[in-house]
């Protein structure tokens, strides 16, 4: 008899969402080249699990459609995504259909894309952090099931449901269309768990950046899932997954898949790598890693950043006598570079690193934090991304211009030390991240001035401070965006230059831009 055929599966990655104003200026991250963390850990779990999943990438590709407009800061801007056509896609192609939506930003074309899949009548799984939050406009546009589990525990047992399988473990951490529920009962996957990727999927899943090493092929791994802190701005300690951690065996073996897959540099695409330096044998492991990167010949970027105040002798602890010196060798293993190995591009949370601070558990005092940076720029590390953001409910014009007159100090002792150093100072404003607190005391306080959620990047302010308005918070981003040493001619972990994104030029803005009449 003939083997009965595996069921396939269409992963969908959506196109990028771009927001462009009447001089063709783009208001977000629009890039298409990233590499896709979560789709190449997916993909191999499903295949694990027996069934043919296969990437769909409609964030490849030249075609791009305006979908709508919204008015922000005195001006029109049309909604366009970049990519693959949505309308082109065959809903019958595949027995079902998977989509991610991680970003709020992407929800409106992520519905547009669930809502053209449903009229082939296949089942569609959704996952993903704004799914995980806000699962009802998911299931609204058309999706059989919504994902409520990020460690992958739920995975094999609801794809085998909706295929009309008997499933091989009890339904966990799913909601149905028909508004069933069933909550995790499964202890969290952890990345050790996960299956390694094939050597194909790797590939499919590679991303470009240009950075020092040229135009490179960037790989992924994810080291670590959850987080230790509990910051009021951030999703990931809604997911309930505890911090869980890859063991270094098993992220240098995905390490050496993604070197063999043509990649130079990987994204850990960790929320917190550095917590597990709060363990036992935590702090070996982490030089384990970084020290068997360089011994491949491959290079590390940490697109989420690195917590500072865990690069400490107090490896991060909040006690009053933690030790808040550097710990030079650990931070020597994570951005020390020597021309070939080592790491290219650090991202930097600084967050709020002068005013501020209250908000944030993770944050060292200014003065320990200018030590640390210091430490990080003797490292030689080529080029640094330093990420701040505003728009905090008691910001006001004094505040903001006592946090540039700080930077920009602080670039000027950096750039001593290293007269070569790129720096770019990545700014951004707060966005209400759906199910966290900030979310929900910036409605409360009537400080949220947009619900469309298409303006929910980094880039187009959304929110009111007691103080200033989202314009003038808009027009303090571009202002510290600008603190940078110069002009780089390389870009940040989102594709597009850190000075301000709506100044960028790219290949994918072009595409749009030729579109739109």
């Amino acid at each position: 008899m003939e083997a009965k055929k595996s069921p396939t599966i269409g992963l969908v990655e959506v196109p990028a969402t771009g927001l462009f104003d009447s001089e063709g200026k783009n208001w977000t991250s629009l890039y298409r080249n990233r590499s896709l963390i979560s789709k190449q850990v997916l993909i191999a779990d499903l295949q694990a699990g027996g069934f043919d999943a296969r990437l769909v990438n409609l964030r490849d590709g030249d075609y791009s459609e305006e979908f709508g407009q919204v008015f922000w800061k005195g001006m029109a801007l049309r909604k366009t995504y970049v990519g693959g056509s949505i309308s082109a896609l065959d809903p019958h192609a595949f027995d079902a259909w998977g989509v991610t939506i991680n970003f709020s930003q992407d929800r409106q074309v992520s519905c547009m894309l669930i809502e053209h899949l449903a009229k082939g009548g296949r089942p569609i799984v959704v996952g993903g952090s704004d799914a995980f939050a806000e699962p009802q406009h998911y299931l609204k546009a058309g999706a059989t099931a919504v994902v409520q589990d990020k460690s992958g525990a739920a995975n094999w047992a609801i794809f085998d449901y909706v295929l009309g399988r008997t499933p091989r473990e009890e339904l966990t951490g799913v909601i149905l269309a028909d508004g069933k529920q069933y909550p995790k009962k499964t202890k969290a996957k952890s990345p050790d768990e996960w299956a390694l990727p094939s050597l194909e999927v790797a590939r499919d899943c590679l991303g470009t950046l240009p950075n020092v090493q040229g135009f490179a092929p960037v790989g992924s791994v994810v080291a670590d899932i959850g987080c230790d802190r509990t910051c009021d701005f951030c999703m990931t300690p809604t997911y309930g997954t505890g911090f869980r951690r890859m063991s270094p065996e098993t992220t240098l073996k995905w390490l050496e898949i993604q070197k063999e897959a043509g990649a130079k540099s990987i994204n850990i695409g960790s929320d917190q790598f550095l917590a597990r330096g709060l363990f036992p044998g935590g702090r070996e492991e982490i030089l384990e890693i970084t020290n068997g990167a360089r011994e491949m010949g491959i290079t590390l970027m940490w697109p989420n950043g690195l917590e500072l105040r865990k690069t400490t002798l107090g490896a991060g602890r909040n006690y009053e006598s933690t030790d808040l010196r550097p710990d030079e060798e650990l931070i020597e293993a994570l951005f020390g570079w020597d021309g070939k190995v080592g790491c290219p591009l650090a991202y930097i949370p600084a967050e709020r690193p002068v005013f501020g601070r209250e908000a944030y558990k993770k944050l060292l005092p200014w003065q320990e934090h200018c030590e640390l940076m210091k430490s990080v720029v003797r490292t030689g590390v080529p080029v640094i991304g330093y990420g701040i953001i505003i728009g905090l409910p008691d910001d006001d014009h004094e505040d903001l211009l006592r946090l540039e007159e700080a930077i920009a100090e602080l670039v000027d002792e950096l750039v001593e030390i290293n007269p070569k150093l790129e720096f770019q100072t990545s700014c951004y404003s707060i966005i209400p991240l759906p199910g966290t607190g900030q979310a929900q005391s910036l409605r409360k306080a009537g400080l949220l001035q947009f619900e469309d959620t298409c303006l929910w990047g980094v880039w187009t302010t959304t929110s009111n401070t007691h103080h200033l308005t989202y314009e003038e918070v808009s027009d303090w981003q571009i202002r510290l965006s600008k603190i940078r040493r110069a002009p780089s001619e390389f870009t940040n972990y989102n594709g597009e230059y850190s000075g301000m994104v709506s100044e960028a030029s790219s290949e994918d803005t072009k595409i749009a831009l030729a579109s739109l009449k």
